[in-house]
């Protein structure tokens, strides 16, 4: 045990608050909900295997937490997609929805714009219910040039107009948190994650800046009013709520899902209740927590239900993941949780009970 005027290493600092605080306990949403941000599939496994081993352990540990349906955005394309679709939407109708990737791989060879809607046509007869696009478009997959493709880039243009003929909804992950471009030093607020991440940093300037990726992200909604797009981790914008309230506000056509992003939206509670009021329609629940857990559940139930103050928003985790803070609840009216727990989620996406 350190001693008073012994250093102390960061990694180490475990401080206990003090603060005497109403705690509450939510073991189950207060309606049935839609987590429309979840991984369910093989992508993101770092075996290959099943992130969730046993469906029917996860079905039992939604009807215990009262999440009626989940979005799987693990789909991929062609046999991968059959294959999540067997195992989760042919299975268990009405209780998942499987959206597919298109490989933007292809972008390597010259003419891609019509591979990708067609591989996109093919997926949505197969029975996909939405296309997840993920943060590698605009900070991967290069072109034939060897440019980085971004989401704005005019030979994309069909592929999202292809999206809302089909009513397929887009939900797309642009960019990442502000933090993760600016330099790794000791004024960065996600430092600690950085370090033990250091992919996770987009500081290099061969990287698009944050503020270019949002522009590339408002002119595609804005060029497609006709399809449909979520945008994840509260709009991919999170630190910002005054930009993500004035998207909502210009473009009909924009949805957010609040995946992944307690740790921002619990340390500005009162802009987050603001959001959601303003946009009660518009606002989808989500997790991005997988393989899911009642205890997760429960952290993200008492955030939006009750008016706690100072609480863990990772309690699993020694130390917040995304930094040394705590978060406040939103105490959401009872009149809002409907729409945002299901209603906005069942609008905007098929094959959900």
């Amino acid at each position: 045990m350190s001693e008073p005027g012994d250093r102390l290493l960061l990694r180490d600092h475990r401080p206990v608050p003090r603060l005497t605080v109403a705690g509450h306990s939510v073991p189950r949403a207060a309606h049935a909900a839609i987590d429309a941000h979840n991984h369910l599939g093989r992508w993101l496994s770092e075996g290959g295997d099943w992130v969730v081993p046993d469906v029917a352990a996860l079905l039992e540990l939604m009807d215990e937490v009262n999440v009626g349906g989940m979005v799987n955005l693990d789909g991929r394309w062609g046999e991968e997609l059959e294959a999540n679709l067997a195992r989760y939407d042919h299975a268990h109708p009405g209780r998942f929805a499987s959206f597919c990737h298109v490989d933007f791989c292809e972008c390597l060879q010259p003419g891609f714009g019509d591979r990708l809607v067609a591989s996109l046509r093919r997926s949505a007869a197969a029975g996909a219910r939405g296309m997840k696009v993920w943060k590698d478009l605009g900070l991967g997959f290069e072109d034939d040039r060897g440019r980085l493709l971004l989401p704005d880039d005019e030979r994309l243009a069909e592929l999202w107009a292809a999206a809302g003929e089909l009513a397929l909804p887009v939900l797309i992950h642009t960019a990442d948190p502000v933090a993760f471009f600016d330099a790794v030093d000791g004024r960065n607020e996600r430092y600690e994650e950085l370090l033990q991440h250091p992919d996770w940093s987009f500081c290099d300037p061969r990287f698009p800046r944050f503020g270019r990726l949002m522009e590339a992200l408002e002119a595609v909604v804005s060029a497609h009013p006709s399809t449909l797009f979520i945008g994840a981790h509260v709009g991919c914008n999170a630190e910002d709520l005054g930009w993500v309230s004035r998207m909502l506000d210009d473009h009909a056509n924009f949805n957010v899902d609040i995946g992944a992003r307690l740790g921002e939206l619990g340390r500005q509670p009162r802009a987050a209740r603001r959001l959601v009021l303003r946009h009660p329609d518009r606002v989808l629940f989500g997790t991005d927590a997988f393989p899911p857990d009642a205890d997760m559940y429960a952290t993200h139930f008492r955030f939006l239900e009750t008016d706690d103050e100072h609480f863990p928003y990772a309690a699993w985790e020694p130390v917040g993941p995304q930094g040394r803070w705590a978060i406040s609840a939103l105490d959401l009216p009872p009149a809002v949780l409907p729409g945002l727990y299901h209603d906005n989620a069942a609008r905007l996406i098929g094959g959900l009970a």
